[in-house]
């Protein structure tokens, strides 16, 4: 009998093909799932693919046959390791098929913010070109080029978010890690700093960090406080890295230049967030891996580890924490 399994996102034909070829796939047709309903259908499952159920002990007692849950994202923060590794559940996830695609987010995050394009953009459409004062020194932004970039956690996007700044606009790249990246500094000229010395020295600064029980709120006041005036702080990995009220002070008071973010605190953001009306930044609906190639790549990766986990006849992406 071919294992059951709970698919949870919407997958283009192909990756559906792929499980119903080796699975009995359950597809439930709602697109807000409630708790409930979760645990009704996952009594007798195999394996679920998802991207955001929180995979903790609650569900794992309801879901005695569960032998993998399969992440269609490179994040597995709604994974419960502990929990799964003790049950022996195998966890799973898709890196590498994104890098690039958030790489070259990045960087319109920050090129967006130094020169100010949505601020410009608007005040274009708004007809408000040309009026007094509103042009000349009004419009001017910062260098990208030859600045130096400060990436904080060189993992594999983050090591192609350097290759594009050294090799593609002659930055200086400075990078903070648990542990030194020997390939990077040698293609990149990549330098090692403690975090302090990061944010000091930096003119734009990458925040790329997994998210973790260590790295929550990694970056608070007396971080921005070291920060330059002129610097600009990108985001595209999470929100919950960052005291949302401590950015938004740095940039009301202007003890940073700008902000560029893709991730917040809490997703979708309200509606009267303080970071939507000021002017010095950009704002954008996580939108990191969100490029058609890309997240087919995604749900084929996702599809054929969740289909390699059970048959056991192929290599799959385990998630470090779960890996034997």
């Amino acid at each position: 009998m071919k294992p059951k399994v709970l698919v949870l996102k919407q997958l283009p034909e192909e990756a559906k093909q792929l499980i119903r070829e080796h699975c009995q796939m359950i597809e439930p047709q709602e697109n807000l799932i409630s708790r409930e309903r979760l645990t009704a259908l996952i009594s007798d499952v195999d394996g679920i693919l998802t991207n955001d159920v929180r995979i903790d002990s609650e569900l794992l007692d309801e879901a005695k046959q569960l032998k993998i849950v399969s992440n269609q994202s490179v994040g597995y923060n709604n994974f419960d390791t502990a929990a799964m590794s003790a049950r022996g559940v195998i966890g799973t996830h898709t890196p590498f098929v994104l890098d690039n695609t958030v790489a070259d987010l990045v960087f319109a995050l920050i090129l967006a913010a130094a020169r100010r394009v949505p601020e410009l953009d608007s005040l274009v459409k708004q007809g408000k070109w040309g009026e007094p004062g509103n042009g000349g020194e009004a419009h001017f932004g910062l260098d990208v080029h030859h600045a130096t970039i400060g990436i904080v956690g060189m993992g594999r996007i983050g090591e192609a978010v350097a290759r594009r700044a050294a090799l593609g606009f002659d930055m200086k790249v400075l990078y903070s890690n648990r542990t030194r990246k020997p390939d990077a500094e040698e293609a990149y000229g990549a330098q090692y700093r403690s975090l302090d010395q990061l944010l000091e020295q930096s003119d734009f600064i990458v925040l790329m960090a997994p998210i973790t029980s260590e790295t929550t709120r990694m970056i608070r006041s007396e971080h921005f406080e070291r920060m330059k005036p002129t610097a600009v702080f990108v985001n595209a990995s999470r929100g919950q890295l960052v005291d949302e009220l401590a950015l938004i002070e740095a940039l009301k008071s202007k003890q940073i230049y700008a902000a560029a973010l893709d991730v917040y605190d809490i997703e979708p953001i309200e509606a009267g967030n303080p970071l939507l009306s000021l002017p010095n930044v950009v704002t954008l609906p996580h939108i990191g891996s969100a490029t058609s190639k890309t997240r087919y790549d995604m749900a084929m990766t996702a599809a054929n580890n969740l289909v390699g986990g059970l048959l056991k006849d192929r290599p799959i992406y385990v998630v470090p924490e779960l890996q034997s």
